[in-house]
């Protein structure tokens, strides 16, 4: 009986160990679920005011370099060049002697000249007394001015002087031999010398149709040759054509580019920048712009009132490692989270430090 009464009392007791331990169990996970007993996560980051920037939007396209300006010099007749006072490579001055044709036929013509000349003072002496009859001294001063005229084109002709200051780009003939000019041949037989001015030089540049409205005689244009790395040269549009090409939907503008130190050739490339306006954009540094993974989507995050708020934006033109960014949602004045953005979500809390 003693023995009964004793498992009879240990089973009486377990259901109250049992209710005990169940009552202690379900206060612990009413504490876990209750939302005020954890405080909330904050992230920490970092922000910049946003302002506007006045920035230049420019286009870049490829230039060709071209003498500024260019002749094929030759006698106006034919005859053996006498001398050729430059080489290939000679910087020569405006009005600058270059070459002399043979000076028989202006010798010749000189004489003649000299002859008619003495004739003409005479009948003109005669003609103020009424010795002679008009017509007698009209054909005497119609031939004497005829011959003048054949002496100053055999003067200019004879001898071939620079137009201009430039650079001996051709020499196609050597002394004594003879230039016959003939028509339709290449600038070689055509030609005795070729001069080419090089300061300033002329960029020719074509250019998007869509840009056509924009561009202006005299606007600033930058040339930069990767031949001369690091160096500029500024110039100005001097000439823009009135067609566009149908092919390539491109039109052309030549730009005057200053060259005083020859570091420019003609058949040099190059590229040519221009400002085409000014503008007032938000730009920011480019590591402040996410992208959503799998799509092409950009956004950053604003912190407003200790929270990040997420805004979706497009990306314009880039300023070195700054970027344009364009959004009805932002404003000059906003807080652009600029350090510990990856790491947030839209509505988290964030303390700025």
């Amino acid at each position: 009986m003693k023995i009964k009464y004793c498992l009879y009392s240990i089973m009486g007791i377990l259901p109250l160990m049992i209710g005990f331990s169940g009552c202690s169990g379900s206060g612990g996970d009413a504490a876990d679920n209750n939302p005020g007993a954890a405080e909330e996560r904050m992230e920490a980051v970092r922000v910049m005011e946003l302002e506007f920037s006045d920035i230049s939007r420019s286009i870049t396209h490829s230039a060709n370099m071209q003498a500024f300006r260019e002749v094929h010099l030759a006698p106006a007749s034919p005859g053996r060049v006498d001398r050729i006072h430059v080489e290939v490579g000679t910087r020569v001055s405006g009005g600058q002697l270059l070459a002399e044709m043979d000076r028989t036929q202006l010798n010749q013509a000189r004489v003649q000249l000299e002859s008619l000349s003495k004739d003409y003072r005479r009948l003109d002496t005669l003609r103020r007394t009424g010795s002679i009859p008009q017509q007698q001294y009209d054909q005497i001063k119609t031939q004497y001015e005829l011959a003048l005229s054949n002496v100053e084109f055999l003067e200019e002709n004879t001898r071939l002087l620079a137009p201009f200051t430039g650079v001996v780009s051709g020499k196609y003939f050597e002394n004594g031999e003879m230039f016959s000019g003939a028509p339709n041949t290449p600038v070689g037989k055509a030609a005795i010398l070729s001069l080419v001015q090089t300061s300033p030089l002329k960029a020719r540049i074509n250019v998007s149709e869509r840009y056509y409205p924009q561009i202006k005689t005299g606007m600033p244009v930058r040339i930069t040759s990767d031949v001369l790395p690091g160096e500029i040269f500024n110039g100005t549009v001097l000439r823009i054509y009135p067609t566009i090409d149908q092919v390539t939907r491109t039109f052309t503008i030549e730009a005057s580019i200053p060259n005083p130190d020859d570091k420019l050739r003609p058949g040099m490339f190059a590229r040519a920048g221009i400002d085409i306006s000014q503008d007032r954009v938000f730009a920011v540094p480019s590591l402040a712009i996410l992208k959503l993974q799998g799509s092409n989507e950009r956004f950053v995050f604003l912190e407003e009132d200790g929270r990040a708020r997420r805004v979706v934006v497009e990306l314009g033109d880039r300023f070195d490692d700054m970027v344009e960014i364009i959004s009805d949602q932002i404003n000059a004045g906003d807080n652009l989270i600029v350090a510990g953005q990856a790491r947030l979500l839209d509505g988290v809390a964030v303390s700025v430090r």
